[in-house]
């Protein structure tokens, strides 16, 4: 505007947004856009009040960047092995036990600037379910697999009880959340290490069946398995 000095060395990185990012789709360029935080930490969709102050989800990607909904073509879902959350709200599968306090040594879940412990949980995959009902995943990304390498035993969540009866989705209310009861199913652990793993079929058959579990679920496929901190530490399937 012409409020800003034209001297300005950030100037001329400054543009209209709605414009720039549409000539670029006009221009069949592709765009990725990464959202902030997390599904349920968004304003509208998550665990209200313990979220942010913005959509989190997909319907940021129009809201924030002005981008139309029919330009989006993939919505890939990036989720951890296992289950964190910050701060406080309720958390269904959390591990508040040794392998909790495991889970979050060995994936380093501390925060970055203030050292926050992030609170640790088997995966949930009621909460994933109802993410990919508001995202529309075409396909997943799995992160630090590895980080269960040495565990004998995992569960994983698969639906909720609410006074003995089953729940078909994860819960609105928040006051309901906070009485549900987790279902799991078990899984035994592949005790190996996945850090030089660089193909699906390299992976132990217990990782496999892990990462089929999730896909099965969810009907959605996995596309990439996070097994490590270094860049190539990623199987692409």
């Amino acid at each position: 505007s012409s409020g800003i000095n034209a001297e300005w060395p950030l100037r001329p990185g400054i543009k209209d947004t709605v414009l720039y990012m549409n000539e670029a789709l006009n221009s069949n360029k592709k765009i990725l856009v990464e959202g902030a935080n997390a599904a349920m930490l968004d304003i509208d969709f998550g665990t209200y009040p313990y979220v942010t102050s913005s959509n989190c989800t997909v319907g940021g990607v129009c809201t924030g960047l002005g981008i139309p909904p029919t330009k989006i073509s993939d919505v890939l879902g990036v989720v951890k092995a296992y289950t964190t959350r910050v701060g406080a709200g309720t958390f269904p599968t959390e591990l508040t036990d040794d392998i909790g306090n495991a889970m979050a040594d060995i994936g380093h879940e501390y925060g970055v600037t203030t050292g926050r412990r992030r609170r640790c949980g088997w995966l949930d995959l009621m909460v994933l379910k109802y993410s990919h009902m508001v995202n529309g995943f075409t396909r997943l990304a799995v992160t630090k697999l590895d980080i269960l390498d040495t565990f004998k035993e995992l569960k994983v969540c698969v639906g909720y009880k609410l006074d003995g009866k089953d729940l078909l989705s994860f819960p609105a209310d928040h006051a309901l959340l906070e009485r549900i009861e987790p279902v799991y199913t078990t899984i035994k652990g592949w005790n190996s290490p996945t850090v030089d793993c660089r193909t699906f079929d390299s992976l132990p058959d217990q990782a496999k069946k892990y990462l089929s579990t999730i896909e099965e679920f969810l009907g959605v496929k996995i596309g990439w398995v996070g097994v490590g901190q270094s860049r190539d530490s990623i199987i692409i399937i």
